[in-house]
């Protein structure tokens, strides 16, 4: 993978790059915000790793910068800051993982890997529809007709999977990975139980159901 590092901690940084090079990655490390947009933006990277506080340009506005900019680069910001609001606000901003100084380099590493097993957005269209049902990558809006969804985004994750494989049926062990990162079965209804949540605000108040199950298989989204 090529990474980007933007860090301005000259121990964290470069420990964090030697540790991304020893694992056979290509990384770039950038000392500032404003270093690091340029080179966000005008190179190609899989995951960019984000300190929040960064000077020139603080890591909350670098990235909102790039997602305005429609760049959908995954991006972790790394820093301090672990309050609830403040991981709130990071993965408002655009951020798409969280994680708090002071950290283990195999729980960032993980993360990295976990975050370029995704789908990339930036490869794709910007939009995915099923019948009168549309989703904006974009704006994370969802719509059916004229009726706007109001999804958590465990809800839209999940959505989005059945989106992207449209007619195609998706395992209880697919979209335990897809959506909630799991490699293992967690012996739980959570996947029914949001199917469930899912079909209450897509497909009950609306006269055609997109939602099926498969019986013995899994879901799939019909058009």
């Amino acid at each position: 993978m090529r990474l980007l590092v933007i860090e301005d901690d000259p121990a964290t940084g470069d420990y964090i790059l030697q540790g991304l090079r020893e694992e056979g990655h290509v990384a770039d490390l950038c000392r500032n915000g404003r270093d690091g947009l340029i080179t966000a933006q005008t190179n190609d990277f899989d995951v960019l790793v984000v300190d929040r506080m960064l000077p020139d340009l603080d890591g909350l506005s670098l990235v909102r910068t790039l997602r305005a900019a429609k760049n959908l680069t995954p991006a972790i910001f790394l820093t301090t800051l672990g309050g609830v609001d403040d991981r709130i606000e990071g993965l408002n901003a655009g951020g798409d993982d969280y994680l708090v100084k002071p950290f283990a380099f195999g729980e960032l590493s993980a993360r990295i890997n976990a975050l370029a097993r995704r789908p990339q957005m930036r490869d794709m269209e910007p939009t995915l529809t099923a019948g009168d049902l549309r989703m904006d990558l974009i704006r994370r809006t969802v719509t059916r007709g004229d009726v706007e969804i109001d999804l958590l985004p465990r809800e839209f994750a999940l959505l989005e999977c059945l989106l992207r494989h449209k007619g195609r049926v998706q395992t209880r062990t697919m979209l335990l990975e897809a959506v909630w990162d799991l490699n293992f079965d967690p012996q739980t209804n959570v996947v029914e139980s949001h199917i469930s949540r899912l079909r209450a605000k897509v497909d009950k108040p609306f006269p055609t159901e997109l939602i099926r199950t498969v019986r013995g298989a899994g879901y799939r989204i019909d058009a």
